[in-house]
């Protein structure tokens, strides 16, 4: 076994919860705790922008077995949007396309204009997502000059409060809103589209992640202090296996017989619940997400010992 292999094969399994800072990927907090940890199995439950900041949840060694089930959970952001400007990336990080001036945009308007952004919608994610296009990024094929117009997809907005509304410049207009919503909606599209609803245009000036699922930034810590808690056996931004699975999915604490069942891969008998379950043998090991297939359950994520 390569020595690379090996330090992952010893690593402590574990979800972080960072608190990301502005100017980083998601894979550059990926990378910095794949250094502090010398380990190379980590990944991340959902893509936080460069200029987004807060709550990135990652998961370490089988920990990234969860990281499918993590990321699909609701999401809520702070944000500042700003009317009487369109981007190329709907956000401030692109070029302005268009300036129309918002003087005649009044508060009741942009109430109206968010209003119309809740509910089931039908939204076409920015250009520049991370949406993949026979294979690419899409935001690849907009840095390559191509011209890219992505497929709108069922999106659902549980509410946008509006917090604050000013007016910065002649021809603008700020309002910082919070959004929640389920997991793959662009918090810019709202920006662009509430803007293109008011006739001004819009883009995102700010966005903060502040909860996904049951996590939120409370929890978080900055990626090096919680790779490193995580070395050290625990600490801020550090969730075990069972505590995480069971924030999200109700428990099960397995007898003996069922827990060494479903190592050998065997069905035992239903949970009586829809959808999946968390698995928790007699150590109060996470043993595996389980689901109902009948009169079994059987397993849809295991999480073998060691």
């Amino acid at each position: 076994m390569s020595r690379r292999r090996a330090a992952d094969a010893d690593v402590t399994p574990g979800i972080l919860l960072v608190d990301k800072p502005g100017g980083m990927t998601s894979h550059d907090v990926v990378a910095r705790a794949r250094r502090v940890l010398s380990v190379r199995r980590v990944g991340h439950a959902g893509t936080l922008d460069p200029m987004a900041t807060g709550l990135l949840v990652l998961g370490v060694g089988a920990a990234t077995r969860l990281l499918g089930h993590l990321g699909g959970v609701d999401k809520v952001y702070d944000a500042t949007v700003r009317f009487g400007q369109t981007t190329v990336t709907d956000d401030r990080e692109g070029e302005v396309l268009t300036t129309t001036p918002a003087d005649g945009v009044d508060d009741d308007a942009v109430r109206a204009a968010f209003a119309a952004q809740t509910g089931p919608l039908q939204q076409v994610p920015s250009s520049v997502s991370a949406v993949k296009v026979d294979g690419r990024r899409s935001y690849d094929r907009v840095r390559a000059g191509e011209e890219v117009v992505l497929e709108p997809r069922s999106v659902t907005v549980h509410r946008i409060d509006v917090h604050a509304v000013t007016r910065p410049a002649p021809g603008l207009v700020d309002v910082e809103v919070t959004v929640g919503c389920t997991a793959g909606t662009y918090v810019r599209a709202i920006a662009r589209d509430a803007g293109a609803a008011l006739g001004v245009g819009g883009h995102l000036t700010a966005l903060r992640r502040t909860a996904s699922g049951p996590f939120t930034t409370g929890q978080a810590a900055p990626v090096e202090e919680a790779a490193a808690a995580l070395a050290a056996g625990g600490g801020p931004g550090v969730l075990g296996l069972r505590e995480a699975a069971t924030a999200i999915y109700p428990e099960r604490v397995l007898t003996a017989e069922e827990a060494r069942a479903l190592g050998y891969g065997q069905r035992i008998a239903a949970t009586g619940r829809t959808g999946l379950v968390a698995a928790v043998d007699p150590d109060g090991r996470l043993a595996a997400l389980v689901e109902d297939a009948g009169t079994a359950a059987r397993v849809a994520v295991g999480f073998p010992p060691g």
